[in-house]
């Protein structure tokens, strides 16, 4: 029995961050299956740089 998690980023900032890592021609081609893992481990690091800035910026 496989239960599919859901996702905490947009779809939107998927694609804004692997346009700016520069893997998006990947995930058009193949999806999201298709990247590297480390790709995705610099994804959710970047991501986690973004939500760190907004977060200082909002105290």
């Amino acid at each position: 029995m496989s239960r599919r998690r859901r996702g905490v980023m947009s779809e939107e900032l998927k694609y804004e961050l692997a346009k700016d890592l520069g893997f998006y021609e990947t995930v058009e081609r193949e999806g999201w299956g298709g990247i590297k893992a480390k790709d995705a481990g610099n994804m959710v690091k970047r991501a986690i740089q973004l939500a760190e800035k907004a977060a200082v910026k909002k105290q």
